[in-house]
């Protein structure tokens, strides 16, 4: 069980400044396949409105039941779900104002409950939004000028208005932001400058309950100070004693972890994780390209590892052997984006060559030394070495804005482009040297009218510095991720959702093995009777999202239906996994979402598992906080190799 420290409702203050009057230069002369049609309401069909009528009815009378479905239920549809979609691409909103002078900036911000960007008539009025308010501190203006691409007294550089507005909803404590031209006291050659923010109630806290002695306990705030500082913690207590009478594990484990921005996209963290034969702490300072207009990118990491470990299982009825291992991972990396000419004037060319570095070096303080030796080659898994890594890149990154993908009405930015990279390295150990090499292309496009599309797919291996030039150790990796366009229901929308995940192992290490198929990795509530092993693994995961106009204490209710298959196989050096018969899944769910905290959406679901389930009718009732799916941005990070897990 966990209970989440989360208010429950929301609602509006009424502002001198009604963002609605300020209408971006784009949003009236749009062409048709930016601005879908809106829904006409007379379109109803029968069987909803006579539901909708009928808990309306139940609402108004005086009766317990009536109470009761006047307290969960809201029916009225917000305005700004009203206004309908404004799916438009980012680009060029603010074309006309490029290059003109910034002369003022005002940001007003509004609190996490009862508050709209787009109904200024909206404001708190009940118990709980109103002590919710009381209890969070508004983001900062300082804060929120860090995350502006503009400056007073500069010139306007092309797309800075809406990089900066997207940038605003991409921070973890801003839910909705709006960046706007003042029209009225705009001139030839100045601008004044309008930032509307909605804050995300930041603080979350929840308590799970393992046994009548043992538990978890977290807490944590996305806004600490209002600084856009992040903190979060968590503890747990109670662990079970081994059943081994030589072995006293450690009773309790924590885990922390504390962000800070600053300006300029620069991120420090330090973070520390302490349990039973694991200790590990680190600090980074790290600046990605948050932005096409980054021109620099870099991050320098810290960490040590203080472990303990066993070689092998031992004989039934005897204890665990351990040994000590210590090292520390020093890992550096710098990227610069470069510019291509762009033939529109105004327009800044999206387009970017990048060329980044890395260097990683792992170094052993304490490695297990068995007496006498009995786990071949154990030493080659625990070696000094130094990994160097070179990427080159093309990229091209557009965004778009929608709504009704995750959440109900907000805006939603759709990251959509072109990135072609090739990686090469060099890792110098005590055993064998190796060169590796990687190769990646993706690509995604967006239409109001068609839906999304994402593709991507990876190639990447060592090569053994021998005479063989033998290769291991290697991973092709796909991804899709689609969904379709919004359906309307007369005030009920919905969406299908489809995405695919591929891990293929090549020439794989003994030992080598990826991890399940639950969850994120597979199929959701899946809870399998044994560990599932496999070298190579391909999901499909299929969804249906009903979204619904009614709320339950403040949370927005959407209907879903999922369908998830995954093939794995086993055989030592990888391959195809579609040999094997699949894994599947089917079920039925609610998921209730607060779009003003940070811990948002909450998911009762039912799933049926033909095979492998730890259940006699193979039929599991779960909870689950998973996204539907999650979107890949088009900007070059740090050089890496891929991820086998």
């Amino acid at each position: 069980m966990i209970v989440s420290l989360v208010p429950l409702v929301w609602p509006v203050r009424a502002q001198t400044f009604d963002p609605r009057l300020a209408v971006p230069p784009d949003s009236l002369n749009a062409n048709l396949e930016t601005l879908p049609q809106r829904p006409d309401s007379l379109r109803q069909r029968f069987d909803e409105a006579r539901l909708i009528t009928r808990l309306k009815a139940y609402s108004r009378r005086k009766t317990i039941v009536g109470r009761a479905a006047s307290a969960l239920f809201r029916f009225t549809q917000r305005q700004d779900e009203q206004a309908g979609l404004d799916a438009v691409l980012l680009d060029r909103q603010f074309d006309r104002h490029n290059f003109k002078i910034v002369r003022r900036i005002e940001i007003r911000r509004l609190d996490a409950f009862g508050y709209s960007l787009t109904d200024s008539t909206r404001r708190p009025r009940t118990f709980l939004e109103k002590s919710g308010n009381a209890l969070h501190i508004k983001t900062t203006r300082s804060r929120i000028r860090q995350v502006l691409l503009f400056r007073p007294g500069r010139a306007l550089e092309p797309q800075a208005l809406a990089e900066s507005e997207r940038l605003l909803r991409q921070t973890p404590e801003i839910l909705d932001a709006r960046v706007l031209v003042n029209e009225v006291t705009t001139t030839r050659d100045s601008v004044d400058i309008e930032v509307l923010t909605t804050d995300v109630f930041s603080i979350r806290g929840g308590y799970e309950v393992g046994s009548a002695t043992a538990g978890r306990i977290s807490f944590g705030d996305d806004n600490f100070l209002g600084q856009g500082h992040q903190l979060r913690n968590s503890y747990r207590y109670g662990r079970n004693l081994s059943s081994n009478s030589n072995e006293r594990p450690q009773q309790w484990s924590y885990e922390g972890r504390y962000t800070a921005p600053f300006r300029h996209f620069v991120y420090a963290q330090a973070r520390y994780r302490n349990e039973y034969n694991y200790r590990s702490g680190g600090v980074s300072v790290q600046r990605d390209f948050y932005s096409p207009s980054a021109h620099y990118a870099g991050a320098l990491n810290l960490n040590s590892y203080d472990l303990n470990v066993t070689l092998k299982a031992p004989p039934e009825g005897e204890p665990y052997i351990y040994y000590p291992l210590r090292y520390t991972v020093q890992d550096v990396w710098v990227g610069r984006a470069l510019r291509l000419r762009s033939y529109d004037l105004g327009y800044e060319n999206p387009g970017r060559i990048i060329v980044s570095a890395r260097v990683l070096n792992t170094a052993y303080g304490a490695i297990p030394n068995p007496s006498p030796i009995t786990i071949p080659d154990y030493k080659n898994e625990y070696r000094n070495g130094m990994l160097l890594l070179g990427t080159v890149g093309y990229s091209v990154r557009r965004y778009y804005k929608d709504r009704y993908l995750f959440g109900f009405g907000r805006t939603e930015d759709i990251p959509t482009g072109t990135l072609v990279s090739f990686t090469g390295g060099y890792e110098t150990n005590s055993a064998m040297p190796r060169r590796y090499f990687d190769v990646r292309l993706a690509t995604a496009n967006f239409s109001t009218r068609s839906g999304y599309l994402y593709a991507a797919v990876a190639l990447g291996s060592y090569q053994l510095m021998n005479k063989k030039r033998r290769w291991e150790q290697g991973l092709l990796t796909t991804e899709l991720t689609s969904f379709t366009k919004l359906y309307h229901f007369g005030n009920w929308q919905y969406r299908h959702f489809l995405s695919s995940k591929g891990t293929i192992g090549l020439k794989r290490r003994p030992g080598d093995l990826l991890q399940g198929i639950t969850n994120d990795r597979g199929l959701r509530g899946f809870s399998p009777a044994q560990p599932i092993l496999a070298t190579s693994r391909f999901t499909l995961n299929y969804e249906t999202t009903l979204f619904t106009p009614l709320s339950l204490l403040g949370f927005r209710l959407a209907g879903i239906a999922f369908a998830d298959a995954a093939w794995v196989s086993d055989k030592p050096r990888g391959g195809p996994p579609f040999r094997n018969s699949p894994y599947t899944g089917f079920g039925l769910g609610l998921r209730f979402r607060n779009e003003f905290t940070a811990l948002r959406t909450f998911q009762i679901l039912v799933g049926y598992y033909p095979r492998g389930l730890n259940a006699a009718n193979g039929v599991r009732l779960f909870e689950s906080s998973r996204e539907t799916v999650t979107f890949n941005d088009f900007g070059l990070g740090q050089p890496g190799t891929g991820v086998y897990q």
